[in-house]
């Protein structure tokens, strides 16, 4: 298989998780301060971020980036708030 394939599946398959986040909180599946939906996010933007930088599409790159560092924020903040 070529590189081409293995980004477009990257990008596919961090594409699903973050619909899939979005649908479950709307849905009310899960809540939006859930680890689930947090880990959910974090893995589609980093697969999202990996497909647009092989692709050169920077300005999704940057949004990919700051998406996952939100969740990450958002999950370290999380365990702090509750370890106290």
């Amino acid at each position: 298989m070529n590189n081409y394939v293995w980004f477009d599946a990257i990008g596919w398959a961090g594409a699903a998780a973050l619909l899939v986040a979005y649908a479950m909180v709307s849905s009310k599946r899960l809540e939006g301060d859930s680890a689930a939906y947090q880990v959910l996010n974090v893995s589609g933007s980093l697969l999202l971020a990996a497909n647009t930088i092989f692709y050169g599409s920077y300005p999704s790159t940057f949004v990919n980036l700051i998406w996952a560092g939100i969740a990450v924020f958002s999950i370290a903040t999380r365990k702090r708030v509750s370890s106290d």
